[in-house]
């Protein structure tokens, strides 16, 4: 068929018809389909199942150093754990790592709290200050956006583009502004669009020269691992090093996690920065708690034992995911790829599709998808405050959902966008 802007208005006028006919079919169907959250899949966490079986009630709970896991102590995470998340982040040193609980969002959500309220090495508390303001990457993680949001921080859009974050606008707006304290990166397999950054981007962010001298890089490399394709596997400078070699040491915190890689909610999580960075945030950790769950560390030592284990069980979920993500994109491409309404990402690896509509139509077909039985993300989730200014963006999730349960429910979004394109269009012949 030929692109829907080419239509007239009969033409639309008929097309529409079809549309909603098909639509009201759909509808009957009665259908209870969710694609809303890049959740892992039933089939994915029973790969996991062996974690809870490496410590028992008889087994060996000292780390290789002697420290009994079943006890106080080790406040920075175990040897063996800091090792492996240094691996998983691609960080030279686990002295550069401290592991924590079982969330990098929790970390994050401490990192800026403490900000607000202590301050950065020596610098005034962000409380303090008459404005705070982030950059956000846009569109990107809509829990990154309710962290600052939550914290009253006010947020800068930033437009992404397939080598990362727009840098000449980062550079100006935070060389200029010292209430600009941050900014949000997803830098591998980017939320959602599953970009990554490039080795140019990396190293400009690490020479970055803020106004702010608290300004503080919050780099969530959360699908760190997370390839899609054995033969197309993207890797990134890893920025520690690439700050060092700068001469900007202290300018970010790195976060990861193995939510998506073992048990969502039970994983172990870690953050990366340099040694001031560190000491100063061992100081909250000291008064926050006594230490993190250590035998959770060491059930996923045993589980994954080194980097390695950790690549060969990440295979193991590109098995399953590959084909849910062939599919989704066969069928966008299949049925929109002509019709000059819609384009999308094809990402090599992460959790997510990012799909854009024709501007003021994202609402709309999440809206319809919904009251045919298909839950998806919010539209404008992943924007600052919920607002995306073309109402275009829409977050796929092909990950939790069968294949079965995929192919219906990428039907069902297919039918909606093609339906709230034709209204769009014929909206501009009254």
């Amino acid at each position: 068929m030929k692109a829907y802007g080419m239509l007239n208005k009969e033409e639309l006028l008929q097309l529409q018809a079809q549309l909603e006919k098909e639509y009201e079919d759909v509808k009957k169907k009665g259908f209870k389909l969710d694609m809303s959250r890049g959740k892992p899949s039933i089939l994915q966490m029973n790969m996991e199942m062996g974690i809870m079986d490496v410590l028992g009630s008889v087994a060996d709970y000292q780390t290789e150093d002697g420290i009994d896991c079943r006890n106080y102590g080790l406040l920075e995470g175990i040897p063996e754990a800091k090792k492996l998340m240094a691996a998983m982040m691609g960080t030279a040193s686990a002295d550069s790592v401290i592991v924590c609980g079982n969330s990098s969002l929790a970390i994050m959500y401490d990192s800026v709290s403490r900000c607000m309220t202590h301050g950065v090495l020596g610098n005034t508390p962000w409380c303090k200050l008459d404005k705070v303001k982030f950059l956000c990457p846009v569109p990107g993680y809509d829990r990154h956006f309710k962290i600052t949001e939550h914290f009253g921080i006010e947020m800068i859009p930033v437009p992404m583009t397939e080598e990362g974050p727009d840098m000449d606008m980062v550079e100006e707006l935070a060389g200029k502004d010292d209430a600009i304290k941050g900014i949000w990166c997803v830098p591998k397999y980017s939320n959602p669009q599953g970009y990554s950054y490039s080795d140019e981007t990396v190293k400009r962010f690490a020479a970055l020269k803020p106004a702010a001298k608290d300004f503080r890089i919050f780099w969530d490399n959360a699908y760190a691992i997370h390839h899609l394709y054995d033969e197309a596997q993207v890797e990134i400078l890893d920025i520690l090093a690439e700050c060092e070699k700068a001469g900007n040491p202290d300018i970010v915190y790195e976060f990861a996690s193995t939510s998506k890689v073992s048990f969502p909610g039970g994983g172990v999580a870690a953050l990366a920065a340099s040694k001031a960075n560190l000491e100063e945030i061992l100081k909250s950790m000291t008064v926050q708690t006594i230490g993190y769950d250590k035998l959770n560390m060491l059930r996923h030592v045993r589980f994954f034992k080194d980097i390695n284990g950790l690549n060969e069980h990440m295979k193991k979920h590109a098995q399953v995911l590959r084909p849910k993500f062939k599919a989704v994109l066969k069928v966008l491409n299949a049925e929109l790829g002509s019709l000059g309404i819609a384009k999308w990402t094809e990402p090599k690896g992460g959790y997510f599709i990012s799909f854009e509509s024709l501007d003021g139509c994202a609402k709309e077909i999440v809206k319809r998808c919904k009251e045919a039985g298909v839950v998806l993300t919010g539209a404008g989730a992943t924007f600052p405050y919920g607002k995306d200014p073309k109402d275009s963006n829409i977050r796929l999730a092909p990950t939790f959902p069968t294949l079965e349960e995929l192919a219906a429910a990428t039907d069902l979004f297919v039918l909606c966008v093609k339906l709230v394109s034709v209204e769009k269009l014929l909206s501009k012949f009254a």
